[in-house]
């Protein structure tokens, strides 16, 4: 049977991955024995999928991302251009560390910046965005837009990546979509 995914003649696909129907892997990319990325997905140039590393459906990740061990991306995420994924806190060249990988999650719709950096052991909220160049040192709640580094929150997006504006009621609406939110104790719901 043959494969069901596109990959270019110079992307590198170890045995023992997991490649969804429909994905796309573009020029000098490398995907990792035990990698396992879902249908629909676009793995750009000079990426590298790490072993182990899980990509859900309809991931977008541009070129010169790293994803390395311990990531757990979840489905409609978007990985900005050479943005940056750690899975040690504490690094040494000389000191193996293999066993002490911190897993991170980027949960449903959520969108990082390019040249953000990700620390690991964090989770990124369902449609959360983290602006181009932000360092994300801790969680960040859904629909939060968090932005610098170390990364703040600014505000609340939608699932369109539109910012939102609260009533006296506490609802936003869209301008995209028309959906609904609700923002009550320091939390975003989508109610409509």
């Amino acid at each position: 049977m043959g494969k069901e995914y596109f990959a270019h003649e110079s992307a590198v696909i170890d045995n023992g991955c997991e490649i969804g129907k429909g994905t796309k892997i573009w020029h000098f990319s490398h995907v990792m024995k035990d990698a396992v990325i879902g249908e629909g997905c676009n793995i750009g140039q000079n990426v590298v999928i790490s072993p182990g590393v899980i990509l859900g459906n309809n991931v977008k990740v541009q070129n010169n991302v790293s994803v390395y061990t311990g990531v757990i991306c979840e489905d409609d995420v978007f990985l900005g251009p050479s943005m940056v994924f750690t899975n040690i806190i504490n690094p040494r060249s000389a000191i193996i560390r293999r066993d002490m990988y911190l897993p991170t999650i980027v949960k449903k719709g959520a969108s990082v910046g390019a040249n953000a950096t990700v620390i690991c052991g964090n989770t990124i909220g369902e449609y959360a965005l983290i602006g181009a160049g932000a360092v994300i040192t801790r969680d960040v709640k859904p629909y939060a837009l968090v932005v610098g580094n170390p990364a703040r929150q600014t505000g609340w997006v939608s699932e369109y990546g539109h910012k939102l504006t609260f009533g006296k009621d506490g609802v936003a609406t869209c301008p995209e979509s028309g959906q609904q939110y609700k923002y009550e104790q320091d939390t975003v719901t989508r109610i409509f």
